[in-house]
């Protein structure tokens, strides 16, 4: 047997009136997903445990079988872990964005306008990460560039230390006033941030793009703490030889945290417009070559929504059902035996521009052996008609086990 999973990031949604009350799933034109959908097993899960952030880094640990609740140390070490940034027991990673902040004097009275500075460019971004390093990196703290706006603090040592930061996503068209870092150990966080804001507001960079009227990335914005983490391996728990298909650095990081194999797609971005269709290409060799099981990651859906962009919303589904799901069921004989998971990590409503904890959607197929259950679509509401999952992390061992 093998088995792909295909990771659609903040898929699920809430109706929307603009779509005549249905959902961008629903309303998005998906005839490969609707073939699954008539044989499938469909269902819902939650992938979010009660008093748990609805974060990616929590639900994508839950999809990949990982109890949040025992395994959960914080976002940022798993990106650490893909961005080959080591990091010992007592240290702390944190989440650096790169945002754009409406113009003002005082820091906490500025906007956060853009958490992505307009999905700044991966070559722009190391430019300025690589300044604030030279000119606030020392001994205690260090910088480190990834992947577009999302990158990463090192602080050495400062696993014990005691702040309660917010992701910038969580408060786009805010004032950021009551949103700075706030705790005990919070003030040299805060410190960062307002000397990150003179180095990079008039940098060339950030000129030239406010010329091309793109968003500027202003300053760093510090989220999403955690210490070094500690995974079973997913061979282990599951007997399978696996790859992980991902170009945002913290699922990639999770994936070999779990003993997985990083595959790295040319033109992956992270962002609303990707390489679909290479992602899924390279899932398939994986699986052609000799690997069980592979978690494919498709950030694009997720972005849409914290942009609150509907028409990218649905046009990132149509691109899945497309590039993805179609080039799977196109090659679907290759496979003596293939089980297909789909599912959101979270749901990423456009009414809130950031992630929920409510359930999400699964459709399960497998090639020969089909389900007739009588749900037959593949929808937020349809699924509920299905089995439900209250502890999202055992939807693994049933889309590997049965």
């Amino acid at each position: 047997m093998k088995y792909l999973l295909i990771l659609a990031d903040g898929m699920a949604d809430d109706a929307i009136p603009e779509l005549g009350n249905k959902t961008p799933l629903e309303y998005a034109q998906t005839p490969n997903m609707d073939f699954l959908a008539r044989t499938a097993a469909i269902g819902t899960a939650q992938t979010v445990p009660e008093n748990f952030p609805p974060g990616s880094d929590v639900a994508n640990l839950s999809v990949m079988g990982y109890d949040p609740r025992r395994y959960y140390t914080g976002r940022s070490p798993l990106e650490a872990v893909s961005m080959g940034v080591p990091m010992d027991d007592e240290d702390l990673a944190l989440r650096c964005n790169l945002v754009t902040l409406s113009e003002g004097k005082v820091y906490g009275e500025r906007t956060m306008v853009d958490y992505s500075s307009g999905e700044i460019t991966t070559e722009e971004a190391r430019q300025l990460i690589a300044l604030l390093q030279s000119n606030l990196g020392r001994e205690q703290f260090s910088f480190h560039p990834g992947i577009s706006y999302r990158h990463l603090l090192l602080w050495k040592n400062g696993a014990q230390r005691s702040m309660d930061l917010t992701p910038p996503h969580d408060i786009t068209g805010r004032v950021v006033g009551d949103y700075l870092p706030q705790g005990a150990d919070s003030a040299v966080l805060m410190e960062l941030m307002e000397k990150s804001l003179a180095l990079l507001e008039n940098h060339p960079i950030n000129m030239e793009r406010r010329n091309q009227s793109k968003n500027p990335a202003v300053s760093a914005w510090f989220w999403g703490q955690g210490r070094r983490p500690t995974l079973d391996s997913f061979a282990d728990k599951y007997g399978l030889k696996g790859s992980v298909v991902a170009a945002v650095d913290l699922v990639k990081g999770l994936g070999i945290c779990a003993g997985l194999r990083p595959v790295a797609v040319p033109g992956a971005t992270g962002a609303v417009e990707t390489n679909f269709a290479g992602k899924a290409r390279a899932a398939l060799d994986e699986l052609l070559s000799g690997q069980d099981f592979v978690y494919m990651h498709i950030e694009s859906p997720d972005e849409a929504g914290h942009q609150g962009n509907l028409k990218a919303k649905v046009w990132s589904i149509e691109q899945i059902d497309k590039e993805v799901v179609g080039l799977v069921r196109s090659e679907m004989e290759r496979f003596d035996e293939l089980r297909v998971m789909i599912i959101p990590d979270h749901p990423t409503p456009l009414a809130i521009r950031t992630h929920s904890s409510g359930m999400v959607p699964y459709m399960i197929f497998d090639k020969n052996r089909p389900v007739n259950d009588g749900i037959g679509q593949y929808t937020e509401a349809a699924a509920r008609q299905g089995r439900h999952f209250p502890a999202g992390h055992e939807i693994m061992d049933y889309f590997i086990r049965g």
